[in-house]
């Protein structure tokens, strides 16, 4: 690619040379899935509580829409980027083909740090983010979605805000919404609740082995971490090891998930939650947790956590990949040569993406399924998925890959122009 290209993905670019030997891409393809289609950039301006103006970088990506249209959250993070973005919006094109899902891929994210804006300026901010980019929202053109530092809440004010601006109800045009405000039951534990699925069925079907006693690291205790967490213990499996933003817990015996999780979600950061149970674990640092002797190590924080550099000293037998790249182009390939199975992230967390799908269903034609149903369905499509890519000794993400990559092709050569 030219490094005068400006307008391409880069991190694209890195991810699809795994292809190279698999899948002969011409210039013409290549060009496709290493540029956005579109790329907004904006400033929202909020009124903060002071009454003084502060403006916030914001962007949206709008990476491919061959397949329908385009989905993907809507991160607020200080450190977020044009690069980033344009990254995670290039995987959820790949995740929702792999998926086969009616859908290309976005992403959005905004360069704050939540944590110190009130709610008032959060929702403001909120609305603010729909309001920047309306009319290229919409049902039938870009569906957002939570990530990282956004909620439910946030996803009901800006569905509303949308709606005040449009003067139609719209609960499709924003999924991850609060259950009584169109939400769709069971999309809390999706990511989570997916990934155990996947993680159960390559168990069974590589290994013969089954969860219970299974031994789990996890990197990030999130909605995505946390979740697995709850859901692993209660399967037979022995988290010893668990990390927030604060810091981590290793316990060789396990740790009292219960605890933590009910810790956590009042609020407390894990380094500083004080509990008798918790006497003989030993205080890591996020980067320590991933160097764990385990069976399953998850991440499920941010991104680029595994690198070239400490991929070498990973002992996990396996990777699910929860959070969004947390590890390298780079760092795959040493994983794989050194026998570490990884579960990519495209079929790893694409249960958030397809009880987003059930949500924007039920929204659309006025549906209301039970937490049974949804469930069913997810388990039977994340089942499905893997099986259809599963190749015996082959890099699962090259598979992966390969077939997200097929399906966008064949959709863009259909469409033609």
């Amino acid at each position: 690619m030219n490094s005068k290209d400006k307008t391409a993905c880069t991190h694209a670019e890195e991810y699809l040379a795994l292809l190279d030997g698999e899948l002969p891409l011409s210039p013409e393809e290549t060009f496709l899935l290493t540029h956005p289609a579109c790329v907004y950039i904006f400033t929202i301006p909020v009124r903060m509580d002071s009454g003084k103006i502060k403006r916030f970088n914001a962007y949206r990506v709008q990476y491919n829409d061959a397949l329908g249209p385009t989905k993907g959250g809507i991160r607020f993070h200080p450190d977020i980027d044009l690069e980033e973005v344009s990254t995670l919006a290039f995987l959820m094109s790949l995740k929702t083909s792999l998926s086969g899902l009616p859908f290309g891929g976005a992403k959005g994210g905004v360069e704050v740090d939540p944590k110190m804006l009130s709610i008032w300026e959060l929702e403001r901010l909120s609305r603010g983010f729909v309001r920047g980019l309306y009319p290229n929202l919409g049902p039938q053109k870009d569906i957002p979605a939570p990530d990282v530092y956004t909620n439910p809440q946030i996803m009901a004010w800006m569905r509303d805000e949308y709606e005040k601006l449009s003067g139609v109800s719209a609960p499709a045009v924003i999924t991850g919404k609060p259950l009584m405000f169109g939400g769709s039951r069971g999309r809390d534990v999706a990511t989570a609740l997916g990934g155990v699925y996947i993680l159960e069925y390559l168990l069974q079907r590589r290994n013969k082995l089954q969860l219970p006693h299974r031994t789990v690291a996890i990197q990030g205790f999130g909605n995505a971490g946390l979740n697995a967490a709850d859901i692993l213990s209660e399967k037979g499996c022995k988290i010893i090891a668990v990390s927030d933003s604060s810091g981590g817990l290793f316990e060789k015996e396990g740790l009292p998930i219960h605890v933590l999780a009910q810790a956590k979600k009042s609020g407390t950061a894990l380094a500083d939650i004080s509990h008798g149970s918790l006497r003989s674990a030993q205080k890591i640092s996020n980067e320590e947790l991933l160097e764990i002797p385990c069976d399953v190590l998850i991440p499920a924080a941010l991104g680029g956590q595994i690198t070239i550099e400490n991929a070498p000293r990973i002992k996990a037998q396996i990777i699910l990949e929860l959070a969004n790249a947390p590890i390298t182009a780079e760092a795959d390939a040493l994983l794989y040569k050194n026998g570490v199975y990884v579960i990519p992230d495209i079929l790893a967390n694409a249960g958030g993406v397809i009880v987003s799908y059930f949500e924007w269903v039920q929204n659309l034609y006025g549906y209301r399924w039970t937490t049974e149903e949804v469930f069913q369905k997810l388990k039977r499509q994340t089942t499905d998925v893997a099986d259809s890519i599963y190749v015996t000794d082959k890099n699962l993400r090259v598979c992966a890959y390969a077939k997200s990559v097929k399906n966008i092709l064949e959709a863009s050569h259909i469409r033609g122009g």
